[in-house]
C-alpha cells in the first residue's frame, strides 16, 4: 500500500529551495520511500521502525513514519550542495 507524503513546513521550504536537479532527485527518492518506506530508508540511530533518513547524493532527510494511518512526514531536509 502506499503512504501518503507530508511536509514539516521548514522542510518543505528547504526543498523548493533546491537547485532543480537536487530537488527531483529527492522528490523520486522520496516517492520510492511512499512505496517502501522500510526498503527506501536507513535507520536513524536505533532502528525503531519509525524515524528514518533518506540519503540522495546533495541532501539528506529525516523522515517520520507513520505505520498507522500510512503517513510519510519529512521532518528536515539537510542540502549539501
Amino acid at each position: 500500500m502506499i503512504y501518503r507524503l507530508k511536509y514539516d513546513p521548514a522542510a518543505e521550504a528547504v526543498h523548493e529551495a533546491m537547485p532543480p536537479a537536487a530537488s527531483e532527485a529527492l522528490t523520486l527518492a522520496l516517492a520510492d520511500v511512499c512505496r517502501d518506506p522500510m526498503g527506501a530508508t536507513e535507520p536513524y540511530g536505533e532502528d525503531d521502525g519509525v524515524v528514518r533518513t533518506l540519503v540522495t547524493p546533495e541532501a539528506f532527510a529525516v523522515l517520520l513514519l507513520g505505520h498507522t494511518f500510512q503517513t510519510i512526514t519529512v521532518l528536515q531536509i539537510t542540502y549539501t550542495s
